[in-house]
């Protein structure tokens, strides 16, 4: 396998990936918090505010300058939710080193300069620098509301929120602008303190490297020694666990100056087959997944009623969101047309021929994994999350053993939970 990882310390862990593939190394590190009201505009704010200086390069330019010295090496930050967790991600990639000219430690250099970003900000007056932290106060008030611009993303927001309604995963990971005129440099900081000390680290190394060169490195780092053991603070994913009761729909019609409707509907999944993430991936499929699936080709090829048709699987929640793009005349008639999909997979009114093209359009996706290295990292993260490691070999032969018997009864066991639509 070409995946090993260690942990450094409690709660601080170092994944390697080891791979050929590519003439770059890249190097990552994710912060994990849950997703908290009081901490999520907080933690949106910080991810940003890092970025731009350290004690040791008190700026966001001179950090650029740094990394073109390091043969253009490039580095970016952002902030994610998976499950119920908020995720500070940093990134940073370089050529390695077997492609430069002339022989140097850019390995180090470039575990250095994403450690010193990441726990050793630039400080002043026992707070962050207040010029960067109100300039990125600025920046989080236009990106929390500039999400109303694009409607169908703005219409997918609104029906997590409103489906997870008072739970974490209903929060929006980049926080709310109410809190913002709250924040100093001084409390920020003050918090960052706190967090630093108590989320989940975790460090991935991809490329072909010595790992233990490597480790030995990360363990040595100043910013490394300094961090102490932690009872990590996040939540463990788990999809097949969804304590919510069935219940009548909560329908959701909220009007905008829009020029087409966007539906989306919530579906709860409150089965707990064993191997049920997979089997709900294939369901997923065969429902909205691709060309070839029902709602494709029922909702918007037979019955021309949607400009787009399909359907997600957020198996950190295990839940399946459908969305289309309609004519605001429509609604009754696609609302409909769906329900008959739902319906049709209840009866098992699916071929053996849609299950194995479902099973095929998965695996795809699954061995294109490793083709990008933020791609592979990002799937052995969600693993370390679900606290359930599954090598790739091992999930395309889960996926491949999911029986049209079991994806019905899967069918049966799905409600609608919410049903959103965003009109004129």
């Amino acid at each position: 396998m070409n995946y090993h990882k260690k942990e450094l310390k409690k709660g601080i862990t170092i994944h390697n990936i080891t791979t050929n593939k590519f003439k770059t190394n890249l190097f990552a590190v994710f912060l994990a918090l849950p997703l908290e009201r009081e901490n999520v505009t907080k933690n949106a704010l910080i991810t940003a505010i890092l970025r731009r200086g350290t004690q040791n390069i008190p700026s966001q330019d001179g950090i650029s300058k740094k990394l073109e010295e390091m043969y253009g090496a490039s580095f970016d930050c952002g902030i994610e939710k998976t499950g119920d967790n908020q995720i500070m991600k940093f990134y940073l990639e370089a050529v390695n080193e077997e492609f430069i000219p002339e022989k140097e430690e850019l390995t180090k250099k470039c575990i250095d300069i994403l450690l010193d970003i990441i726990f050793n900000p630039l400080i002043e007056k026992n707070g962050f620098k207040e010029e960067y932290v109100e300039s990125e106060k600025n920046n989080l008030q236009q990106i929390i509301e500039s999400k109303i611009d694009n409607k169908r993303a703005y219409a997918f927001e609104r029906c997590i929120e409103e489906m997870f309604k008072g739970e974490p995963y209903g929060l929006y990971k980049y926080g709310y602008v109410e809190d913002l005129k709250e924040i100093t440099a001084q409390n920020l900081y003050e918090y960052y303190q706190t967090l630093i000390q108590e989320c989940k680290i975790d460090i991935f190394v991809s490329g072909e490297l010595e790992h233990e060169k490597v480790n030995d490195i990360i363990k040595k780092n100043i910013e490394i020694e300094k961090l102490k053991e932690r009872n990590a603070k996040y939540i463990v994913n788990s999809e097949n666990s969804n304590p919510r009761q069935q219940k009548e729909a909560n329908v959701v019609e909220e009007h905008m100056q829009v020029g087409q409707g966007n539906l989306i509907m919530g579906l709860d999944i409150s089965g707990t087959q064993e191997n049920g993430k997979y089997i709900a991936s294939v369901y997923n499929a065969i429902l909205g997944g691709g060309a070839n699936s029902k709602l494709f080709q029922n909702v918007r090829e037979k019955e021309s009623l949607a400009y787009t048709a399909g359907s997600t699987y957020r198996r950190q929640k295990n839940v399946i969101f459908i969305r289309c793009g309609i004519e605001i005349a429509n609604y009754e008639k696609a609302l409909e047309t769906i329900k008959v999909q739902l319906t049709d997979m209840q009866k098992g009114k699916f071929s053996e021929e849609d299950v194995n093209n479902a099973k095929e359009l998965i695996t795809e996706s699954i061995r294109g994994i490793n083709a990008e290295q933020d791609t592979e990292i990002t799937y052995y993260y969600g693993q370390e999350l679900s606290d359930n490691f599954v090598p790739l070999e091992e999930y395309v032969e889960k996926i491949n053993q999911v029986t049209k018997k079991e994806v019905q009864e899967l069918a049966n066991t799905i409600w609608i939970n919410t049903i959103y639509f965003l009109r004129d």
